[in-house]
């Protein structure tokens, strides 16, 4: 009681010569006024305080708990709804990060106000602290856009090979931020989706069907019109090479192409232009023929080198050989 006492006197003193009263104070000054008079009832509440905001402490924790634990089943039910709709690994990825990461801001704003703390005034500095880090991280927020862009106007899909910001690889996935990709030799190159998306993006598997070009030269002397026809003979050799009487209908079908993207503007060919062979050049030492042909996405390469590789072992038996540099020396 004495100590009690002693500490009120103190207080009074350093208030009345030094800091003006204020609220704290006052209500510091009735704490110790309360012990003074009820010393059982002032530990009794303290007790009672103490209780209630440990009560409360609990509760918050049982909360953030049982939230956690939906945030994982709502991400496990996201990601067993896109895989039985099958949808768009780009697409799923980028939709649970963003519900999971909103989730997880609500889950913290119900948590503390449980603790009791003002709500309105932690939204207040949630609002204010996210002006300034959006200012500090004004890269991060484009890139945030840049996603959102690269969802709605789907300009490739997880799967996908392109060519972006000087890097080639397949499409792993799109998530807020940033795009990866698998390179041909097996790195991961991360871009961030702001570039990405106000960037020129070669996009080699937007379509199911792709033309395949040869520029194939031969020496002067040749008879053209046999050497066309002997490029061509190659060209309907290969089944992989369409031809113009295919039926696009069930090569649709095949490709699992949807109706969806059927009607997308430039999407889908009438029909497959013939195998087609011209001569383009006529070059100082050499001739030139173009050669067409439309194949699979998927058998574009294979049919590009396999084809190439019989242009050169298979022309020059039949009397068509290449140009190379070379002198002929006429002997008086």
């Amino acid at each position: 009681m004495i100590l009690l006492q002693d500490i009120a006197a103190a207080t009074a003193e350093v208030e009345k010569n030094i800091l003006p009263p204020d609220s704290v104070r006052e209500g510091a000054r009735q704490m110790i006024e309360y012990a003074k008079t009820d010393p059982n009832g002032f530990w009794q509440q303290v007790g009672d305080t103490m209780l209630q905001f440990g009560i409360k402490v609990l509760g918050a924790l049982l909360i953030y708990i049982v939230g956690i634990w939906l945030i994982g089943l709502v991400k496990k039910g996201l990601k067993r709804m896109f895989e039985r709709r099958k949808t768009e690994r780009t697409l799923a990825s980028f939709v649970t990060s963003f519900v999971s990461i909103t989730l997880t801001v609500l889950l913290v704003v119900v948590t503390v106000s449980t603790l009791g703390v003002n709500t309105t005034s932690l939204a207040a500095l949630l609002a204010a602290g996210g002006m300034a880090i959006g200012m500090a991280l004004s890269g991060t927020v484009q890139n945030f856009a840049g996603g959102l862009m690269l969802l709605a106007f789907k300009p490739f899909k997880a799967g996908d090979f392109i060519e972006a910001q000087g890097h080639t690889g397949r499409v792993m996935e799109v998530n807020i931020t940033a795009t990866k990709i698998l390179t041909p030799d097996n790195r991961v190159v991360i871009l961030p989706n702001g570039a990405l998306s106000n960037g020129t993006i070669n996009n080699y598997s937007g379509r199911p069907l792709r033309r395949v070009e040869w520029l194939v030269s031969v020496s002067y002397g040749v008879d053209a019109s046999a050497c066309k026809e002997a490029i061509l003979a190659i060209l309907n050799s290969d089944k992989r090479v369409l031809q113009a009487d295919t039926d696009m209908k069930k090569l649709y079908k095949e490709l699992h192409v949807t109706n969806y993207q059927l009607a997308t503007v430039n999407y889908q060919l009438d029909a497959i232009p013939a195998p087609f062979v011209a001569l383009k050049q006529l070059n100082s030492s050499d001739i030139t023929f173009v050669v067409r042909a439309w194949v699979r996405t998927t058998d574009y390469w294979d049919v590009f080198f396999a084809l190439q590789e019989r242009f050169y072992t298979e022309l020059p038996p039949q009397g068509f050989t290449f140009a190379y540099p070379h002198i002929e020396l006429v002997k008086d």
